[in-house]
């Protein structure tokens, strides 16, 4: 049914315009809707269009830069290689050479090595035998120190030294040892000079054991004390030897003290000059080894001079047939001369036949026959040849 619903501008309006009206709105909003998706689908297409461009764009670019990055890692790839081989060879020849210096630096090692162990080992065998040397002296020290301790053992050291200066200078007729004087009394040696028959005294029982003390004090007082005890021993010995050894008579006015040590004779020589002039005031020479040697010497030239007045008569016999053997010689030298002044004579005249005999020998290389006086200057050079041959 159509109702008039109300009236606009004087014109009713009914229930079916209204409708119709809204109708036609209705499909005028659809179409007009439909119209604004159409364009919105018309731009989101060309939208999507031109996303897809940029996209193909893009991948277009990203498939290029993806072939350079792969040119260029593969490029790189063999620049790498190469490098890397290059590398490897460097390597090799690095330690190819570093073992080479290294084998060489061991070898050089080695054989320095082994030198230097062959120096050592006779280093070794020196200081061995050194050593070998040394536990033989120090025996000999501990030995010498065992003698000097006991005095009879000193008194045999003493003597035996003495007794070697005195047998290697002096023949055996000089001297003698442990010599028993009238007075029962028995010195270590004596010896007999020429021309005299008194006997020459050597003692070499030295009193040690003061210097002993001395060598071993340790303070002033001690040895202020072993050094009164050094005066009081030697002067001791002293007087034994001035009251046992000088026999009117017998013995000569001198005798001499041997002291077996160069430093012990230093030391009383230096320290002790009280005792020595005390000893040459009674008469007695002190004497280290080499002054024993000095004084035998002396001894060994007065008895040398003894035995040669003692055969001067042999002497002159001697000479005497000299001078006949020297005189015999020269008579058989003036011989000899005479001889080889001969010899020279014939050896002349020889030449001379042998410079006749080649000139001879030219002139018949030459055909030279025509001359007479050439075949006697020949026969004539013949001649002379034999006689002189005989």
């Amino acid at each position: 049914m159509d109702t008039i619903l109300f009236t606009a501008f004087g014109t009713p309006i009914s229930t079916m315009e209204v409708a119709a009206s809204l109708v036609g709105l209705a499909i005028a909003l659809l179409v007009a809707s439909w119209l604004s998706g159409a364009r919105a689908r018309r731009r989101d297409a060309a939208e999507a269009a031109a996303r897809q461009a940029d996209l193909q764009e893009k991948l277009a670019e990203l498939a290029r830069a993806h072939a350079e990055v792969t040119g260029r890692l593969r490029s790189m790839g063999e620049i790498l290689g190469s490098r890397q081989a290059d590398l490897a060879r460097f390597v090799a020849e690095q330690l190819e050479s570093v073992g080479a210096r290294v084998g060489r630096s061991l070898e050089d090692q080695s054989r320095n090595s082994s030198e230097s162990l062959g120096k050592l080992n006779e280093r070794l065998a020196v200081i061995d035998a050194a050593q070998a040397r040394l536990t033989g002296l120090t025996q000999e020290v501990i030995g010498l120190k065992d003698i000097l301790a006991n005095k009879q053992a000193r008194g045999a050291f003493g003597q035996g030294r003495m007794e070697a200066i005195v047998r290697d200078a002096l023949p055996g007729n000089a001297y003698e040892f442990q010599h028993t004087l009238s007075n029962r009394c028995r010195p270590d040696c004596v010896i007999r000079l020429p021309g005299d028959e008194r006997l020459m005294v050597i003692d070499a029982k030295f009193p040690l054991e003061a210097f002993v003390a001395l060598k071993d004090a340790q303070d002033a007082d001690a040895r202020k004390v072993a050094s009164a005890r050094v005066r009081t021993d030697v002067g001791r010995h002293i007087a034994d030897i001035k009251d046992r050894y000088f026999v009117a008579g017998e013995t000569q006015d001198i005798a001499i003290l041997f002291v077996p040590s160069e430093s012990l004779y230093a030391d009383l020589a230096e320290h002790f000059e009280d005792v020595v002039q005390k000893a040459h005031t009674n008469r007695i020479v002190i004497v280290s080894p080499s002054l024993l040697v000095m004084a035998v010497q002396v001894m060994q030239a007065l008895v040398r001079d003894a035995r040669v007045r003692e055969q001067a008569h042999v002497i002159q016999i001697e000479v005497r047939r000299l001078v006949e053997d020297v005189t015999r010689l020269r008579q058989r030298v003036g011989k000899l001369g005479a001889h080889f002044g001969q010899v020279q004579e014939d050896v002349a005249g020889i030449v001379i036949s042998a410079d006749k005999i080649a000139k001879s020998g030219e002139r018949i290389d030459l055909l030279d026959f025509g001359s007479t006086e050439t075949a006697a200057q020949t026969e004539l050079a013949f001649g002379g040849l034999g006689k002189a041959a005989e």
